[in-house]
């Protein structure tokens, strides 16, 4: 009789990556994947603590699923992910609920931890895919070296470290042979991908085998501005294969509050790129950090005029979260929430300004979207551009006779619905 394991992935994609490897040691026929908690036998909650309310929502996620083990069939309660990587030991007695805590650097141990046999599998590349079929995130590497003043990544994930190249594309391959047909790209750092492999920063290099895969799309997440050559915008905007987007965090542009971020680039920088990018027909997604310390209104303005003008087509915005242990949570000049609230507020206004300028400009146009999912509320297909990144920018809202998941098909853009598009197929 198989054993049932639901399992609970927070964070980011980098996260999803290793639960589907966590799953991957699990593969077996003793063990089958459940989504319905009340019927699971085991429960794994993988874990991100990257800000504060990143371990809230774990710990509220914890308290949450240990429900089961009383109203349910849950006999095991495991944790895994960087809440116990980092913070074991404070955890660890006010959770008794939970059965076991696997850090980032111990997935290889979850049959350890639900039989308690002394099995441990060796490590492999294998995957479990959790997205659907026709995409899969391809981590490129682990850890970071960039040492943000304001992040905790490096204490919990450790040192860069690259993986080869020919592994990756030996990965990229097998995936392609089970139908994906869009990898993206991720690690804490991709445009730093090689530098400690091969002695300088190689992803356009791993580009170039990447686009002899069978793949369709290759999208390009987390590039630090200061490595985002010509070199690597020149082969976004000319290799039919790479999706023309590419996500650069880039925190900030204000020259002050970068250097105290310990960031290496600069306004000028930042201005540069985008009008590269416009100019070669790239979108952007970038993340903006607002209320760090120091941040003074002409700082802040300065974001907003940069905004204004160049108007990213995807953007996030966060408030600067206290993190302890961070060489950012003793600078002076710590921000009200009240105040950094009200930025998040007024840079997430102007924002949504750009988004809706940008949406009235796509109506009329013939665009190519990929379709995954159905939205039976507006009772209209669901799909995205190569202009966006699944889950986390826009969609596209499309009517038709019929649809495949993962075929891409003309829509028409008709409307528009604040931040997501609306459209019809064309021709099917």
């Amino acid at each position: 009789m198989t054993k049932k394991i639901a399992v609970v992935s927070l964070g980011c994609d980098k996260n999803r990556v290793d639960t589907e490897k966590m799953l991957w040691y699990l593969k077996g026929g003793e063990y089958s994947i459940t989504s319905d908690y009340g019927e699971a036998e085991v429960i794994i909650i993988n874990t991100c603590a990257f800000i504060e309310s990143a371990r809230v929502e774990a710990i509220d996620t914890i308290l949450e699923m240990s429900a089961y083990k009383n109203e349910g069939n849950c006999k095991k309660l495991i944790v895994t992910g960087c809440l116990p990587q980092k913070y074991r030991d404070e955890i660890g007695d006010s959770l008794p609920e939970v059965d076991a805590f696997l850090g980032v650097n111990e997935y290889e141990k979850i049959r350890d931890a639900i039989e308690n046999n002394g099995e441990i599998l060796p490590a492999s590349d294998g995957r479990i895919l959790t997205t659907p079929p026709h995409f899969a995130y391809l981590r490129v590497s682990d850890g970071c070296d960039n040492f943000c003043t304001f992040c905790t990544i490096p204490s919990i994930r450790g040192k860069y470290r690259s993986r080869t190249i020919e592994s990756i594309v030996f990965e990229a391959n097998t995936l392609v042979k089970q139908g994906v047909r869009e990898l993206i790209l991720v690690a804490q750092d991709v445009t730093n991908y090689g530098k400690d492999l091969y002695g300088e920063p190689s992803l356009v290099r791993l580009l170039r085998e990447l686009v002899k895969t069978d793949v369709e799309w290759i999208r390009l997440m987390y590039c630090y501005p200061e490595l985002v050559t010509d070199e690597l915008i020149d082969m976004i905007a000319s290799e039919d294969k790479i999706a023309k987007y590419i996500d650069i965090p880039m925190q900030h542009v204000s020259d002050g509050v970068l250097k105290r971020m310990n960031r290496r680039n600069t306004y000028a920088d930042a201005c540069n790129i985008c009008e590269k990018l416009k100019q070669k027909g790239i979108a952007l997604r970038t993340t903006f950090m607002v209320g760090f310390p120091g941040e003074t209104q002409d700082d802040f303005d300065l974001l907003m005029e940069f905004t204004k003008k160049y108007k990213p087509e995807n953007v996030g915005i966060f408030a600067y979260s206290k993190e302890e242990g961070t060489p950012s949570a003793k600078l002076k000049g710590q921000l009200t929430k009240a105040v950094k609230k009200s930025r998040v507020n007024q840079l997430g206004k102007l924002n949504l300004e750009n988004v809706i300028e940008y949406n009235e400009q796509m109506i009329g146009k013939v665009l190519d979207v990929v379709y995954e999912d159905v939205d039976y509320d507006r009772g209209l297909f669901c799909g995205r551009t190569q202009y966006d990144a699944p889950d986390i920018d826009k969609v596209v809202y499309f009517s038709g006779e019929y649809a495949d998941v993962g075929n891409v098909y003309k829509v028409k853009i008709t409307d528009y619905d604040e931040y997501d598009l609306i459209g019809e197929i064309v021709s099917q």
